[in-house]
């Protein structure tokens, strides 16, 4: 289906604007995507946008046909726009010309094969999308088998965790639960936790690291519970030489994840 938009009021332009809001991502199920490479990273990844929406009079471009094939052939919506109804959408002066609609992920601890990868990133209560965006690009980065979101953290499906995560939320596995339900699955299985700690802590070089890892990094302010520490299988350290006392969230997770891949490979 391919329609024009022409009106502000129009009710679509208002439902395409209430997604970039948690609430009704939630309540709809749907999150936005904006901008040609995220979109193409996308369709690559096999997820079909269920709505394109296009600005009108743009230059031709072959990506922008093959999403359009690819939502029309999939049952899809192909709207145009002006570009002012799309910065509307977007909240963005310099909208990026496209922007697609898609169905939130299944986020759920059972949809997850732990053992698909040897190497799994988990955060608590990390509140920064942009963080969030960085780990699920880590995680990529690490060949790791997804994500996974312990407590209140921020939402994966905003627009600015998706832009940061320049394209690895299409990549990763993603699954969100409280930290309770989280220990069961994973002593359910295989599977050692392993966290960034001053507590009885090793060297994080050299460390006994076991397949498949996850690796849990805490909230950038608080950092992890005591709890959550003592229920870790292996607790390292890693050195500060200056005068900082502790990594970026995302930074950590990306030492950390180094290291273990290092150990399973050497």
């Amino acid at each position: 289906m391919r329609r024009t938009i022409t009106g502000f009021s129009n009710p679509t332009v208002k439902y395409l604007r209430s997604l970039r809001d948690k609430k009704h991502r939630r309540r709809e199920g749907k999150f936005l995507v904006e901008g040609l490479r995220l979109l193409t990273d996308a369709l690559e990844s096999g997820r079909v946008p269920e709505m394109l929406v296009m600005a009108e009079k743009r230059d031709p471009h072959p990506l922008v046909d093959a999403l359009e094939n690819a939502v029309e052939a999939s049952g899809g919506e192909v709207i145009e726009t002006s570009p002012d109804i799309l910065s509307k959408i977007t909240g963005k002066d310099n909208s990026q010309g496209v922007v697609g609609v898609f169905a939130e992920f299944d986020t759920s601890l059972s949809a997850l094969d732990r053992s698909s990868a040897p190497i799994w990133l988990v955060a608590q209560a990390l509140r920064d999308p942009g963080n969030l965006g960085t780990m699920l690009r880590t995680g990529d980065a690490l060949g790791a088998g997804g994500l996974i979101l312990i407590d209140d953290c921020a939402d994966p499906f905003s627009v600015e965790a998706v832009r940061a995560s320049m394209g690895a939320v299409f990549t990763q596995a993603l699954a969100r639960a409280p930290w309770d339900e989280f220990i069961t699955w994973l002593r359910g299985g295989k599977g050692q936790l392993v966290a960034a700690s001053l507590r009885d802590a090793v060297p994080y070089r050299g460390a006994p690291y076991a397949a498949p890892c996850f690796v849990l990094v805490g909230n950038e302010s608080r950092g992890l519970p005591e709890e959550y520490e003592a229920a870790c299988d292996l607790r390292v350290t890693m050195p500060m030489r200056g005068q900082a006392d502790s990594l970026n969230a995302a930074i950590a997770a990306a030492v950390l994840g180094y290291e273990v891949l290092a150990s399973f490979e050497g």
